[in-house]
């Protein structure tokens, strides 16, 4: 079976030949590591590369662990990269990577379970995690990833414009929250919208989704999108379009997102917590009592809706000749204190639900829906498939929104699509169980 895995990881051409290069290299140039021998090489993503080195060896000295090197990553090569490294046998000792991205390294087996290290820590524990985010680490009963810092998406939303359409708190109910859309299209000119939803994006129909109970997933095997869970709930992100309560925009046609919040030309955004240090950047202070951020509704009411299980976690490479000072370094990173700390740099919401007590996070009420958020959220299915499924389901928004073919047609094909996509994975699957 280990020769078949690599066939599960989705990617280019380009990725599959880079990896090939970088295998035929590791063979010819071994031991190259020569000086590094007694440093760990860690791999960052985006502005997380340029800040943790401030926390780490040898930027400050810290008792008993080792000198790190860091090597910043752009999160628009990180996918490709650190797969080539995997198959090219060059992954570093330990890595920042985005959550979903974890059943694909597992499939490589690139990556080390980590369970034996936690039995053993008193400095992670699973409880001191929120549960949804540490779910999208475990695959196959096993931890793979820590969580360094996590996202979720929320409503953004102008509470004086809510006010002005006779609500004095967000919605909590799917039917309350079409009711304030379609007041709130009322009171603004035909160029003016309740909300804001590229159509090339996934994560919005997902949430909707995932919080009326859709697996989007079958047994790791199939596609579900047409079952009624996630039918129900694509209908209705769908009806916000044909009402005229969301523009037909991709993100490309999206001028200025901020600057348009602050207008009115929409008066809500489903997005996540970057977008709270730039809407402070990019408009003046007097906007801040304005705008709020609130929970997803959830179709029934019974507590905050299901969002998405986002983040960054830490992995360690297989290979790897430091991974018990890779480990030290993960539970470094995993400290309260120091998330506190990285929070500030970064903005990045902490892992560690007792960094949330930090008067940085507790008193700032734009935050405190994530907080809520997080204790709802899903990971989304744990296939290396995934994000090649993410796709289709954007495509098959475009296709409904655009009028192409009836919402039974455009998520009949996606689940087509999507059987397709998954159809080696079954023949692989199905020879494992049958003992072949």
């Amino acid at each position: 079976m280990r020769s078949c895995l690599p066939a599960l990881v989705t990617g280019s051409l380009a990725a599959l030949l880079a990896a090939l290069l970088a295998a035929l290299l590791a063979v010819v140039m071994p031991g190259c590591r020569g000086a590094d021998d007694d440093v760990v090489r860690l791999w960052a993503l985006g502005r997380e590369g340029e800040e943790v080195a401030r926390l780490l060896p040898p930027a400050e000295p810290v008792a008993d662990l080792p000198a790190v090197r860091v090597q910043q990553i752009p999160w628009t090569a990180a996918h490709e990269k650190l797969l080539t490294a995997a198959v090219g046998r060059s992954a570093p000792d330990l890595a920042q990577i985005g959550n979903t991205w974890i059943p694909e390294l597992v499939a490589l087996r690139a990556i080390e379970p980590l369970d034996h290290f936690l039995l053993s820590s008193n400095l992670i524990r699973r409880s001191d995690h929120f549960r949804g985010v540490w779910d999208t680490n475990v695959v196959d009963g096993k931890v793979w990833g820590i969580p360094w810092y996590v996202d979720t998406r929320v409503l953004f939303y102008r509470s004086d414009l809510l006010e002005a359409a006779g609500f004095d708190h967000p919605p909590t109910t799917w039917a309350e929250w079409y009711e304030v859309m379609q007041r709130l299209k009322q009171l603004g000119r035909r160029d003016r919208y309740a909300i804001i939803l590229p159509t090339d994006e996934w994560p919005q129909p997902v949430i909707l989704g995932m919080a009326n109970g859709a697996a989007l997933v079958r047994d790791g095997r199939w596609g579900a999108f047409s079952e009624p869970e996630f039918a129900t709930a694509f209908a209705f992100y769908i009806k916000l379009f044909r009402d005229g309560l969301a523009p037909v925009l991709g993100s490309a046609q999206i001028a200025s997102l901020y600057q348009q919040l602050a207008d009115g030309t929409f008066a809500m955004v489903i997005t996540g917590p970057w977008n709270v240090g730039e809407i402070r950047r990019r408009l003046p202070p007097a906007f801040e009592s304005r705008w709020a951020t609130a929970p997803m509704p959830s179709p029934d009411g019974d507590g905050p809706g299901v969002s998405l299980a986002g983040g960054s976690s830490l992995v360690i490479f297989k290979g790897s000749r430091h991974t018990r000072e890779a480990w030290r370094i993960i539970e470094r990173l995993s400290g309260p204190e120091l998330q506190v700390r990285f929070f500030a740099l970064t903005g990045d919401l902490p892992a560690h639900t007792a960094a949330w007590r930090d008067p940085m996070l507790a008193d700032d009420p734009k935050l405190a829906a994530f907080f809520a958020q997080l204790g709802n959220v899903r990971a989304t299915p744990k296939i290396p498939e995934w994000e090649q499924i993410a796709t289709k389901v954007f495509e098959a928004v475009q296709q409904a929104v655009y009028g192409r073919r009836s919402t039974t047609e455009v998520l009949s094909g996606l689940d087509a699509d999507v059987d397709r996509i998954l159809a080696k994975r079954r023949s692989i699957l199905d020879r494992t169980e049958g003992g072949q």
